[in-house]
């Protein structure tokens, strides 16, 4: 074995915990973030822009939800 070249060890039981754990945080993380977008696009219209990362051309997405606004 090459000097400096650690082995790559077998995980452990807590290991896998641990980022299941970490997992199972960033996914309720991202739900969290996907609830609040709903809520606000059934709420009021969202406009998103972006550029395109080949042509550089930019687009923009409109979401509009079905609730009337409120007076």
């Amino acid at each position: 074995m090459a000097k400096g070249v650690k082995r790559e060890e077998a995980p452990t039981l807590d290991n896998l915990r641990q980022r299941l754990d970490m997992f199972d945080e960033r996914l309720d993380n991202i739900d969290s973030m996907v609830s609040a977008v709903i809520e606000r696009v059934m709420n009021q219209s969202l406009s998103v822009s972006a550029a395109c990362p080949h042509c550089n051309r930019n687009f923009e997405v409109a979401l509009i939800g079905v609730r009337k606004p409120k007076p």
